[in-house]
């Protein structure tokens, strides 16, 4: 199953490290995606969030001082411009990601990992 599934890992968070884990004992070696180093496109993070019927704020960290320093918690904000700010900082992007082949999840909770694994694998 390499490369139908994609994590979007921050090897450095304990929640990603966990779902990464979980994937990989359910018997899926997906392609890892270190996004802060590889950062997403606008235009990707328009096709996983289209994919996850999803909006730019669903995906936005609110963790940490760049949040509201840059002012993210402004409502009047648009979608596109919240698109060019995580595209710019990944670090504001919340995480991990998962793009499968029955959809795209971000595993917050971590749990929610368990819904991407095959049937036999969470039984």
């Amino acid at each position: 199953m390499a490369g139908d599934y994609t994590i979007w890992h921050n090897p450095r968070c304990s929640t990603s490290r966990f779902v990464l884990e979980a994937l990989r004992r359910g018997g899926i070696e997906p392609v890892v995606r270190d996004y802060q180093k590889d950062p997403p496109s606008a235009d990707e993070l328009r096709a996983v969030l289209a994919a996850m019927d999803g909006t730019p704020r669903d995906l936005l960290r609110r963790k940490g001082d760049l949040y509201l320093e840059m002012g993210l918690d402004d409502p009047g904000l648009t979608d596109e411009q919240l698109l060019n700010v995580l595209s710019s900082h990944p670090q504001l992007i919340e995480r991990p990601l998962v793009i499968a082949p029955m959809g795209t999840v971000l595993c917050r909770p971590k749990d929610r990992v368990f819904d991407l694994l095959p049937q036999s694998q969470t039984t």
